[in-house]
């Protein structure tokens, strides 16, 4: 399943299954979250995200890429 994400930057979930070293990409957050709803404040701290440009790499599973789907608008995704 391939999920399309903000900027044209597309993510294959299908790794994960098929490989057993799980893929990672970089989160760089690159917007602020003053005046967004609690869910995307709080998914963009449960990334470990919070100050911009701050960046995390994290192993690209269908959870992972779910809460970047709701938040991308506010981060910049990059293959790790």
């Amino acid at each position: 399943m391939r999920l399309p994400f903000h900027d044209n930057v597309v993510l294959n979930c299908l790794k994960y299954l098929t490989d057993k070293n799980m893929t990672k990409v970089k989160v760089t957050q690159v917007k602020s979250t003053i005046s967004r709803p609690k869910d995307q404040k709080a998914t963009i701290v449960a990334l470990g995200l919070g100050k911009i440009n701050k960046s995390v790499e994290v192993e690209n599973t269908p959870q992972i890429a779910g809460m970047i789907r709701k938040i991308s608008h506010l981060v910049k995704i990059e293959e790790a």
